[in-house]
């Protein structure tokens, strides 16, 4: 395993560097490298896949501790942003995500977090956490996304910028990126609280009323951005910090109650 997880790292670090290469190097090269980087990217996927399945599936149960989720929600964003990017200019957000899978792997292989769920959960439960995992994910892109669409707007502002500018799509798109992702990620979390009021017996006994609130309030701030933005046409900073403040209270909802629970309180 540790064979594979080098490995895994490795290609990371490859596929960082073609994508460096095919956004800053001479058009004669891009078309080469975009394949390249196509087929070392997919194939770390799916190596990174097996990993996860390796450590997560166990004959005990499955393991979703705190170090787990995090491989497990990398690995999913950068997934769903490698496929999109065949069809949609969303590329450039793995010169971020690649690195940041990469370093889940390590965390996932060198510290020790185990947390196991019992192989008797109802399928209603695993819907639920199928659900917000895919939520999650998909909110992060977003927030990932927000993040571009601000150094764009700085970068618009600098007189020495016209290269980076020029790498990137136009405003208009990737604001409107923006927004789809959100659509679709509102949507995953509604149905992940609808789900977990439904299938979750007693959040307080299962520490999870934080949790909870937590994602309430950033389905409140999501909801409010694509009312502000269909309402009121809201954009540019608006949306931004509108977005990444929902990201922020689904962070502390999910991997902020996990990382107290699960590694700070387990070290007291």
């Amino acid at each position: 395993m540790i064979f594979q997880t080098v490995t895994a790292v490795t290609l990371y670090v490859i596929c960082t560097c073609l994508l460096g290469i095919k956004m800053f190097g001479s058009s004669n090269i891009l078309k080469r490298t975009r394949i390249v980087f196509m087929i070392i990217g997919f194939t770390v996927i799916i190596l990174h896949a097996h990993l996860l399945y390796q450590s997560i599936v166990l004959s005990s149960g499955f393991d979703f501790g705190f170090f787990n989720a995090v491989s497990l929600v990398s690995w999913l964003v950068t997934l769903i942003v490698l496929v999109t990017s065949l069809f949609r200019p969303l590329e450039n957000l793995l010169l971020i995500l690649f690195p940041i899978a990469g370093l889940a792997i390590l965390l996932e292989l060198f510290i020790l977090d185990e947390r196991f769920l019992s192989d008797s959960l109802s399928i209603g439960l695993r819907v639920h956490i199928l659900l917000s995992i895919c939520a999650y994910s998909l909110l992060m892109i977003s927030a990932i996304q927000a993040l571009m669409l601000a150094l764009q707007e700085k970068l618009i502002k600098e007189k020495h910028a016209f290269i980076i500018m020029s790498k990137l799509p136009p405003l208009q798109i990737m604001e409107g990126l923006l927004i789809q992702i959100i659509i679709i990620g509102f949507f995953l979390l509604s149905l992940s609280l609808v789900s977990g009021t439904m299938f979750i017996d007693d959040i307080f006994t299962q520490h999870l009323a934080h949790k909870t609130m937590l994602s309430i309030m950033a389905w409140l701030i999501y909801a409010i951005l694509l009312w502000g933005r269909w309402s009121a046409g809201w954009r540019g900073k608006k949306i931004i910090r509108w977005a990444l403040g929902g990201f922020m209270a689904l962070l502390l909802a999910y991997f902020g109650s996990k990382f107290v629970l699960e590694v700070v309180l387990q070290r007291v």
